[in-house]
């Protein structure tokens, strides 16, 4: 028994020590480096704001502070930060993107130009969910989502696999809205311009953060009609918007669209490449975890009016599991909706 003990004793002091030694080598691998962060969407946007505000925070919770500098990669809606990632950036824990939230399930939606597994980067957490909404400038005669189907509008979108023109496909399809997209408008701040200046009579697949921490005015002066909101759940601020989830008319339809609101519910995801070691992998995870509480980035977030409300790694890969497992006709029937290569088909 006493040999036993002592195994034991000996066993929990290696073990110690081997942790102490993992914490130590990530710590004496980061110190003093820069790291890149990737940013999957244009200057000035909701993602951009979020993201360098994260980037001013994340270094000094990783063990030896690294310097972070943040590079956008807006090109494809997100797809050219996430195939760099994964197929060209180092594996050594320095480089992370800061996602677009649908990026990780465009390949089981079929799209060519995804060439990455989307459950294959180690996601290090989420900052926020990503409500969109569908709102028409205030002068224009839709004031609901009813009036919407009859009446119609035109919507400013971005590239084909953006979230302004996915969104009125959807809600063309599933809700039988009359909604013609004016595609083509620089992600970030071309589609919000485009409405201000009476180019178009709306978008729909704004994020309701963006639109508070980018044009608060609008809410404020009322300068716009909110006619619906896409999410599983429907904004505090909006309690009287319709949430397209009660609008559908099927049970098939309803589960078509949760499927796609799982993009949503991902909001605004970090990760790094497949292959980081492990312990700098757990080390990232952490540190964002300490980021999502720390006082300072929470004030500057507020003051930024950007919503914080996080998701773990495990809750992102949790999330693409069950879409990855859906049913094979719900998800040819959403990526019909996503994917333009495969409605063309």
């Amino acid at each position: 028994m006493k040999l036993a003990t002592t195994g034991a004793a000996l066993a929990a002091v290696v073990f110690a020590f081997a942790g102490a030694a993992l914490a130590d080598g990530v710590e004496d691998f980061y110190r003093g480096k820069q790291m890149n962060l990737l940013v999957g969407s244009g200057a000035g946007g909701g993602y951009d704001a979020y993201a360098r505000v994260f980037a001013r925070h994340f270094g000094k919770h990783v063990p030896g502070h690294p310097s972070i500098i943040a590079k956008n990669l807006p090109a494809g809606g997100g797809m050219a930060a996430a195939n760099t990632l994964f197929n060209t950036s180092d594996k050594d824990g320095l480089t992370i993107a800061a996602h677009t939230n649908g990026i990780a399930m465009d390949p089981l939606f079929g799209n060519p130009g995804a060439k990455f597994d989307g459950r294959g980067f180690s996601w290090l957490g989420s900052i926020g969910k990503l409500q969109n909404v569908c709102a028409v400038w205030h002068l224009h005669p839709v004031k609901t989502i009813e009036q919407a189907r009859t009446l119609g509008f035109t919507a400013a979108g971005a590239g084909a696999t953006s979230n302004t023109v996915i969104v009125p496909k959807i809600l063309n399809t599933l809700l039988g809205t009359k909604i013609k997209v004016i595609a083509g408008y620089e992600p970030g701040q071309g589609d919000a311009i485009a409405m201000e200046s009476g180019e178009v009579d709306g978008v729909c697949g704004l994020a309701w953060s963006t639109i508070k921490a980018s044009r608060a005015h609008w809410i404020k002066d009322k300068k716009i009609t909110v006619l619906v909101q896409m999410a599983f759940d429907k904004l505090p601020d909006l309690p009287d918007v319709p949430s397209a989830l009660e609008l559908v008319r099927s049970d098939d339809d309803r589960r078509v669209l949760e499927l796609i609101l799982i993009r949503q519910e991902m909001g605004r995801p970090f990760s790094t490449p497949p292959g980081v070691p492990a312990e700098r992998v757990a080390a990232l995870r952490r540190a964002f975890d300490e980021t999502m509480k720390d006082p300072e980035f929470l004030a500057e977030a507020a003051r930024a009016q950007l919503e914080v409300e996080p998701l773990t790694g495990d809750e992102i890969h949790r999330l693409l599991d069950r879409a990855y497992t859906s049913p094979k006709d719900i998800v040819a029937r959403a990526a019909a909706l996503i994917n333009p290569a495969a409605s063309a088909k």
